[in-house]
């Protein structure tokens, strides 16, 4: 069975609990941030802030502000744009979830362009390193464990399961919110991409929550586009082969450095 998790912000409460269970179970660490007048806090993703909590203040139509906020993280598409346009095959499924093989990438920032979620993030300058996201806790799922952002959300908000299960609890909860004056809740990414396996019941329009309305997935064909006008079609074909023998040079000689420091 395919598996899922499906985040109901009418049940988050902005805790943040799922933002410090992923920073201790990958062990990614702090970041020094700047109070920037918003909650947001880190204000975004990054190669070490793999899922944060985004808030927004909205005015309705009655003149009553209404604060929304979501866990933002990588989506793990079944047409997912950053496998499609990996000049190295690192960006690649495990079952229904996508993973960055940072053995294998060589930070290129294909996929970080490519995302319509904007999901992977790669560092500056000489910390750039390879593309990173979240890997919907693979260590975990893979031994019939739960993300730890699902078994660290207090409120339930996060839940984890089989996903044609969680899309059937998520239409009945839309209709419940529905029912209590949240016409336009709904469920995002039922079908989107090919399906979503991190997928929202939203309270409101997703364009609110910063959510594209209908995503398209990126393809190679995509990728040639983007570099036809910069370089000739040769050299694009160079570039990633020369990229990961140069990445696996720098992977070599680590090994060696720390054989010799042993």
């Amino acid at each position: 069975m395919s598996k899922a998790t499906l985040i109901d912000v009418s049940k988050c409460t902005a805790c943040r609990a799922c933002q410090v269970a992923c920073k201790a179970w990958n062990d990614l660490p702090g970041e020094h941030t700047t109070c920037l007048g918003y909650y947001d806090n880190p204000p975004d993703l990054s190669p070490d802030t793999w899922t944060r909590i985004a808030f927004w203040e909205v005015e309705r139509k009655t003149g009553q502000v209404a604060w929304l906020f979501r866990p933002v993280r990588c989506l793990h598409c079944t047409e997912a744009s950053c496998v499609s346009v990996c000049p190295t095959g690192a960006a690649a499924h495990r079952g229904e979830f996508v993973v960055i093989d940072p053995e294998w990438c060589v930070g290129c920032g294909y996929c970080v362009a490519a995302c319509p979620f904007q999901g992977p993030r790669l560092g500056h300058g000489e910390e750039k390193g390879s593309a990173r996201k979240c890997w919907f806790c693979f260590d975990r799922v893979s031994n019939g464990q739960q993300p730890a952002c699902a078994k660290a959300c207090p409120t339930g908000a996060i839940e984890f399961g089989d996903r044609d299960a969680l899309i059937a609890k998520a239409h009945n909860r839309v209709a419940v919110l529905q029912g209590r004056g949240f016409v336009d809740a709904n469920l995002y990414g039922e079908h989107l991409l090919g399906g979503l396996h991190q997928m929202y019941v939203l309270t409101d329009k997703p364009s609110l929550f910063e959510l594209p309305e209908a995503p398209r997935a990126a393809t190679r064909n995509v990728l040639g586009s983007w570099l036809s006008g910069i370089v000739t079609a040769g050299v694009v074909a160079a570039v990633p082969f020369w990229l990961l023998f140069k990445r696996k040079q720098e992977l070599a000689a680590q090994k060696v450095s720390e054989g010799g420091e042993s």
